[in-house]
């Protein structure tokens, strides 16, 4: 049986969510609500089991006339597509027999609209794996994670290049702290929107006070901040979150000035640490720049020797007719790599 939950059954999405043995916070309705005030979309998580096989799918519902391409050319509330939250998801499913969730699960998304789907599986989870019969899964680029088993696994799989920078910070009396409270947060959204104008970044990802108070308010149990101080002024700051034994590095940003302090080396050390006494296995870093091997990618290869994941993404069509009537409504496509195309 098919069950599909919105944000208005938080309790009950969230009790599903956890009697799965492979879970992480990207499926939780406290992380998804952040985006939809970010403007993402509906979220929903799907539930599916029978006898043999369950599962569950977290995505966002997007009505395709809403998008800047489409208004006022089509018609709201007809037509919609399906993305990943940001971050990561797609089907965690237990058990072999796939067959009939999928076929359950195609049977809703045509008789509701739905043309396609685009999925960014998570690394760590390896839930690609499952779905490599119903969506075109593509691998892209490698990403990081580090070991949290213990103190000396984390110091012992740091380069010996990274160390030095951490003793650095040290050195420089920089004090790493972390906590939940609203002014944090507001110190973050300045950093971090800084960090995105020096970075030349897309408007997409400037978060509104909204967001922050949502991350704050509805992750109470999963979502934190660490950051970096010097002389009382705070010069580096991520928000960490956690939950089933994992951690993971989520937004961060920093002043520019401070960085040959290494502030964000010492941070991302000491917020493993927390991690390690706190019951969480892995801390996950994620990769470069549209997984590339860039330098965002090397700073974060530097906290882990061992070896690494990749990073896999799922594409599907349900209404071929409709996709490629909507991508020749498109004047011209900017981005034709872009899926779906008529959004690129």
């Amino acid at each position: 049986m098919l069950n599909v939950y919105t944000l208005e059954q938080a309790e009950q999405w969230d009790a599903v969510v956890r009697t799965f043995k492979e879970y992480d916070v990207y499926w939780l309705s406290g992380y998804v609500k952040a985006f939809q005030i970010h403007g993402d979309g509906d979220p929903l998580l799907f539930y599916y089991e029978d006898s043999k096989v369950r599962g569950i799918n977290v995505v966002m519902k997007r009505d395709v006339a809403k998008d800047a391409h489409f208004k006022g050319v089509l018609e709201e509330g007809k037509y919609y597509d399906f993305a990943t939250p940001y971050g990561y998801g797609g089907w965690i499913i237990e058990g072999e027999e796939t067959a009939a969730l999928f076929e359950a699960y195609e049977k809703w998304l045509r008789k509701n609209g739905i043309v396609s789907e685009f999925v960014r599986f998570h690394p760590m989870v390896k839930n690609h794996a499952a779905c490599e019969s119903f969506y075109q899964v593509i691998q892209l680029g490698e990403v990081v994670h580090m070991d949290l088993s213990s103190p000396e696994e984390i110091w012992t799989n740091i380069t010996s290049k990274n160390r030095n920078m951490i003793r650095k910070a040290m050195k420089n009396d920089i004090s790493i702290y972390n906590g939940r409270f609203p002014e944090i947060y507001e110190k973050f959204r300045v950093i971090y929107n800084a960090t995105m104008d020096k970075d030349d970044a897309e408007e997409y990802y400037y978060f509104g006070p909204e967001f922050y108070k949502s991350v704050l308010d509805d992750l109470p149990q999963n979502a934190q901040m660490f950051w970096a101080e010097k002389d009382g002024q705070v010069i580096a700051a991520s928000i960490m979150l956690a939950t089933n034994g994992r951690m993971n590095y989520h937004l961060s940003g920093s002043l520019r000035e401070f960085s040959s302090l290494a502030p964000s080396n010492l941070l991302l050390y000491k917020a493993a640490l927390w991690g390690a006494a706190n019951g969480c296995k892995t801390l996950y870093m994620g990769g470069g720049v549209g997984s590339s091997e860039d330098s965002l990618f090397k700073f974060k290869r530097a906290f882990y020797k061992g070896d690494l994941n990749h990073f896999y993404i799922g594409r599907k069509i349900f209404d071929t007719e409709k996709y490629e009537e909507l991508v020749a409504m498109r004047d011209a496509i900017e981005n034709p790599g872009f899926f779906p195309q008529y959004r690129g």
